[in-house]
């Protein structure tokens, strides 16, 4: 039996736990199993080596040499790379999200602990998927259709002000142009 136990507000589910390992990945380097096994721990979620060789075999993780030579895990992005943490830093992810925001965001609106982003048909889900993939702590997650982001905060009174950011990142992304 696999040994997995997991901490309140995340749910015992393979689909949880891989993304959790998914997460870790890209947002470090990790050079081992072990390494993963206590940044998981850390989190509440401990996971027998078994079951974490497992995930990291469906997820398709692979070791690569990372920027300074030594051998970290990597996961795969479309086009069939290896997405490394080194080549994924905070400020390209930054700088990524500045620019779809110039490029996507229609407009943006907030209301409680909701921010609206309208973009246009079709344009939605890049743009949440964009905003799930960078680190924004005032951020619980989002929602997208085909042309609107409903963003959820963590603050109960901090969708206006995720909505403005929002703005602020098209107008620097406009005034770069």
């Amino acid at each position: 039996m696999a040994k997995v136990s997991v901490s309140a507000g995340m749910p015992a589910t393979k689909t949880a736990r891989q993304a959790r390992l998914q997460a870790i990945l890209n947002s470090r380097a990790v050079r081992s199993q072990a390494e993963l096994a206590a940044l998981l721990a850390n989190e509440g979620l401990v996971v027998g080596q078994a079951t974490l060789s497992r995930d990291l075999v469906e997820l398709r993780a692979v070791r690569v040499r990372g920027k300074d030579g030594g051998l970290v895990y990597a996961l795969p992005k479309e086009g069939g790379e290896r997405s490394v943490h080194a080549a994924s830093s905070q400020e390209l992810l930054d700088t990524r999200l500045i620019r779809l925001c110039g490029e996507l965001l229609v407009t943006a609106e907030g209301s409680a602990n909701i921010a609206v982003l309208r973009t246009p048909p079709g344009a939605a889900n890049f743009l949440a998927l964009a905003i799930d993939h960078s680190v924004m702590p005032a951020i619980l997650g989002t929602l997208a259709g085909d042309d609107t982001v409903m963003v959820i905060t963590r603050e109960p009174l901090g969708g206006a002000e995720v909505a403005e950011r929002f703005l602020q990142f098209a107008d620097e992304s406009s005034a770069g142009a």
